[in-house]
Order: structure tokens, then C-alpha cells, then sequence
């Protein structure tokens, strides 16, 4: 089993909001923090991103920006200009001189996750994720997003639909991009999966979440020694093994109560609880509430 692919079929991504942005001239725009995971596509052209703290990161034709918690953010035609503060806008913006051609061309929007666990997945992400035209041209993630363009340039019928899907399958390519752990990465699932021993036990807890994994199995599974797998679990994935699994059971938990579909017994064998009572006390126990009382406040 795949566990990023596990997350994502929990989280079900979908493209919340797809818009065109054009600019001309000298031109700058600030926006502010926002609950939702948002991206830029350039398709034509050149922009600055500026996020607090960091260095202004140049965006060239072809680049793809995701931002998984969408801090406060500035854009501009060239670092160093003031900019005016906007609201976030499901419609066409353009930014700068309102006649003319463009000089930029992008797409920009945000994400939606299922809520319930969004939190799971945005926990295990790097605050930016950038990926160059430059790295991507090439290879499957440089065709979606030439695919993209050309989508964009075009009025044929379903247009709106085969852009959000495309932009959906690009999230996944963004978030397995090989080169995100050139970056900074925070504790989580990402750093995991780049560690071919971490990542071989990972794929033993999704594969078999019922099982009863002690410490030890992992540790032969990821073929190191007990404290050595342990300790490097630990830093890598910001928890030990025995709590991520954990963790992991009841994302399944809250997704299933959700939907309403499971009986609490059925929920519990799947995940690995011996009877829906210890189930029960378990989640009450990380979650603050019981399972019936969560499944309600959520439907």
C-alpha cells in the first residue's frame, strides 16, 4: 500500500477555485492568510512571490507554486514594489495597466480537503512547495501542465471540468515532486516516505492496519536494529511508530463516522480495536468525545 495515496483518498482533493490572471506594467498585489491550500501556475510570462520572512522567489513560465497553508503572501511584476492589499476572488483578476496584452498570464486558486482531516495532511507539508519549469519541463509534471495551458487557451465544451480535474491530478504530482526534500521539511508523512527503511515500514502499517505492530516488527520490517529504527522514526516523522499508527486509525475512524455508513463494531475490526467498546474508549481518549457524538457534530 501506498501511504500518501492512502491520505489523499481520505482528504479527497478537489480544485475549489480555478481562475485566470493577467498583469501588465508595473504592478503589485498583497493578500492576505486564508484557510485553504492555494496555488499558481504561470502560464505566461514572470512573477515575484513574497512570503514574511523569506526571500522574494521569481516564478517563470511553466512554475508551479503550491502553498499549503497559504500564509499572508505578496505578488508583483518585480520584487521591492508596494503593494495593495486584495481580497481573494472566484472570478478573472487583472493586476497593473488594464489595457493592453498581458505581460503575465497564470492560474491561480486554492484546494479543498475534507475538513475532518485536513489537518493530517497539512501537518506533513513544507510551507511552500515550488516547482521550476525548469525541473519539471521534462517529465510527467511539464505535460500536465502544458497540457493545462493549452486547456486554458481554448472555449471548448466541459473546459471547466478538465481544468479542475487536471489541476487535482497535479496536486498529487506536486506532493510526491521528488525535490521537495531540498527544502526545509517539517516532521511528517513526506520525510518518511524519502527514507527507504521508514518508508518500508510505513507501507507495512497502511498495508495491515489491523495488525497488532509492536516496535520490534517494524524495526525488522524496516531491517534496522530496534532503538536505531525507533529513534530515526521518531525524528523523521515527528512521532513514534506506535503513535502514528495510531493517529493513523482513527483519520480512518473519522472518516468512516463521517459517512455514516459503518457500525461502530464493523469501524472498530477494521482498524484494529478487539471490540467496539475499546474502540470507543480509545477515541474518546484522543478525540475528547465519544464516537456517536462526533459522527453527529460532523454529518
Amino acid at each position: 500500500m501506498d501511504p500518501l495515496s492512502d491520505i489523499i483518498g481520505l482528504l479527497r482533493p478537489t480544485a475549489a477555485v480555478a481562475k485566470p490572471i493577467t498583469a501588465r506594467g508595473r504592478w503589485g498585489v498583497r493578500y492576505r492568510a486564508h484557510d485553504a491550500p492555494g496555488f499558481t501556475i504561470i502560464l505566461e510570462g514572470q512573477a515575484w512571490l513574497s512570503l514574511d520572512g523569506e526571500k522574494p522567489l521569481r516564478l517563470a513560465q511553466g512554475d508551479f507554486v503550491l502553498l499549503p497553508t497559504t500564509p499572508a503572501f505578496s505578488l508583483s511584476s518585480e520584487p521591492g514594489l508596494e503593494c495593495v492589499p486584495v481580497e481573494p476572488r472566484n472570478e478573472a483578476v487583472r493586476h497593473g495597466e488594464r489595457e493592453g496584452t498581458p505581460d503575465l498570464i497564470a492560474l491561480g486558486g486554492s484546494f479543498a480537503f475534507a475538513r475532518v482531516n485536513a489537518p493530517l495532511l497539512l501537518a506533513l507539508l513544507p510551507g511552500l512547495i515550488h516547482i521550476p519549469a525548469s525541473e519539471g519541463r521534462a517529465t510527467r509534471f511539464g505535460r500536465l501542465i502544458d497540457l493545462l495551458a493549452e486547456e486554458c487557451a481554448t472555449d471548448y465544451p466541459g473546459k471547466e471540468l478538465i481544468v479542475h480535474r487536471m489541476l487535482e491530478a497535479l496536486l498529487v504530482e506536486a506532493l510526491r515532486w521528488r525535490s521537495i526534500g531540498n527544502r526545509a521539511m517539517p516532521a511528517g508523512l513526506l520525510g518518511g516516505m524519502q527514507d527507504p527503511a521508514l518508508a518500508r515500514a510505513l507501507q507495512a502499517m497502511h498495508a495491515d492496519v489491523r495488525a497488532n505492530w509492536t516496535v520490534a516488527d517494524l524495526a525488522r520490517t524496516a531491517g534496522m536494529s530496534r532503538s536505531g529504527f525507533a529513534a530515526r522514526f521518531g525524528e523523521v516523522l515527528g512521532c513514534g511508530p506506535i503513535e502514528y499508527l495510531a493517529r493513523w486509525r482513527m483519520a480512518i475512524a473519522k472518516d468512516a463516522l463521517t459517512h455514516g455508513a459503518k457500525s461502530l463494531d464493523r469501524i472498530a475490526d477494521e482498524i484494529g480495536y478487539e471490540s467496539a467498546s475499546a474502540f470507543s474508549t480509545a477515541f474518546r481518549k484522543r478525540l475528547g468525545c465519544p464516537p456517536g457524538k462526533f459522527a453527529r457534530d460532523t454529518a
